[in-house]
């Protein structure tokens, strides 16, 4: 097995993208919406997490009902794939070994583009319908549905995304919606107890118990959060979802594992509330969130390599790298280079120049005191600003509601005797509404609306009788499972 890696907390699914769940949609993210609303206040009352032992009862029965499940259709470069974790089809999620890619066929992609539906969690922070997720939760979608508490599902529109945090807002047209009582990460210390509710693999309203393994953990390559370490588990389908302290607040939102297997492994990462309502007062206020950059890449030191460089103490960010035209670079950092100080505050370790930047404005200028060549320098650095909004809406797969889009054939007598069936109808494609929910090549339709499927005119008489909506009895891997196709 190889080295263990840090996958996005989503489940995907549909062709061959790299996620976990099922479902499908169509083109890029749809484009940030004008709303004027103010970010979620720190609920009164909220603190450190209470005695020890007492039990989460009272706050998961608070929170959960403002807990939901997010869904994104959309579209993928095969190149691209979809994040990080394991395939698991959501409708038949406990077929071992199984992935929810369309069976093989000659028939070349156009584009090299497949469809796909990644599946995630979320919570309520305004009654009248704003929700936070995670931004990998919604990349690259066309489509959102949110699913409440009660099942019932709205359309959502994506208001905003900040990616450098990992960070989504997204409206429903929905009002007197419960929500979550936010509180103060800050708190936060290794040992306390939380509690994570979401979506793992698609089962909705699952909460794990776990503790705080560490804060301010800064995960290589990811400058911009200092996330809070766990062990409760967190696995596909958990990225979007609440971290609870003892006292019900929401402290976190989950967002990444740490794992040799794509799944629960003891090391979960979630992004510090107060971070994410930084970045949603933002995203209200202007309709995407603007970050302070170095454009540096930095190391801890040890005492092997505090020695190398010739430094008394392994104290300092060793320079690793330096982005081309950056900030460091035109201020003239090397790699190699220790920094020991920013504006005379000492930098024991990178995680205090990350902290230092996150407070930063765009444009702000810092001293720098270094350790190069064996002797103190001082530089002067002037931070960039990156902006971080939603992608674009880029045309490729039709996935918009509407006609069924699927083309059909009938099960080979020789399969169903195989399948001890004598009906059913075999996809060989499926592209608009079809694909949209998550129908692949492969999958044999077996009923409409609880009617046995024997002739595609059955489908079409179904979709004019009925209320925009019909139910697919769809075997897949040898499972069955009802899907609903949308039409209108």
């Amino acid at each position: 097995m190889g080295p263990p890696v840090v996958h996005r907390c989503v489940s995907a699914g549909i062709g061959v993208v790299c996620l976990a769940l099922l479902q499908g949609t169509a083109a890029g993210q749809a484009s940030p919406a004008a709303v004027s609303l103010q970010p979620p206040a720190l609920c009164a009352g909220s603190g450190p997490p209470g005695p020890a032992g007492r039990s989460f009862r009272e706050a998961a029965r608070r929170t959960a009902p403002a807990v939901v499940v997010v869904s994104a259709t959309g579209v993928l470069a095969l190149a691209e794939g979809a994040g990080g974790a394991d395939l698991v089809d959501p409708l038949f999620p406990f077929v071992p070994g199984e992935r929810s890619a369309p069976e093989p066929s000659s028939e070349p992609m156009p584009e090299a583009k497949v469809p796909f539906r990644t599946q995630g969690s979320g919570f309520i922070v305004r009654e009248d319908g704003l929700v936070l997720t995670s931004a990998h939760v919604v990349h690259g979608a066309r489509l959102l549905t949110v699913t409440l508490a009660d099942r019932r599902t709205f359309d959502a529109r994506l208001v905003g995304v900040d990616r450098l945090t990992d960070v989504a807002v997204l409206r429903i047209e929905a009002t007197g919606l419960p929500v979550v009582c936010t509180g103060d990460a800050r708190l936060l210390e290794m040992g306390d107890p939380v509690l994570a509710i979401g979506s793992p693999f698609g089962l909705a309203q699952s909460a794990t118990q776990g503790v705080v393994s560490a804060v301010d953990r800064w995960l290589p390559g990811d400058a911009a959060v200092p996330y809070i370490q766990t062990d409760a588990a967190l696995n596909p389908g958990s990225s979007g979802g609440p971290l609870l302290g003892q006292d019900g607040t929401v402290v976190a939102i989950n967002a990444q594992i740490f794992s040799g297997s794509g799944g629960y492994q003891g090391l979960g990462f979630s992004i510090p509330i107060d971070v994410a309502l930084r970045s949603l007062g933002q995203i209200l206020a202007k309709g995407r969130a603007e970050h302070a950059v170095f454009g540096a890449v930095l190391q801890d030191l040890d005492q092997h390599l505090a020695q190398a460089f010739g430094l008394a103490a392994p104290d300092g960010a060793l320079v690793c790298e330096v982005g081309r035209g950056s900030a460091a670079a035109l201020a003239g950092l090397l790699p190699g280079d220790v920094i020991l100080a920013v504006d005379d505050g000492p930098v024991l370790t990178p995680g205090d120049l990350y902290r230092r930047l996150d407070a930063a404005a765009p444009g702000a200028t810092w001293r720098l005191a270094l350790w190069r060549d064996r002797a103190r320098r001082e530089l002067r650095v002037t931070l960039d600003m990156v902006v971080s909004a939603p992608e674009s809406t880029a045309a490729a797969v039709d996935m918009r509601p509407g006609a069924f889009g699927l083309k059909l054939h009938a099960l080979e007598p020789a399969r169903g005797r195989a399948l001890n069936l004598d009906h059913g109808l075999v996809v060989d494609a499926a592209t608009g509404a079809a694909a949209a929910a998550g129908l692949v090549r492969g999958d044999v339709l077996l009923a409409v609306n609880g009617t046995p499927l024997r002739d595609e005119r059955q489908l079409d008489a179904a979709a004019d009788a009925g209320p925009g909506v019909v139910a697919l009895l769809v075997l897949r891997h040898g499972g069955r499972g009802f899907v609903p196709v949308r039409l209108r």
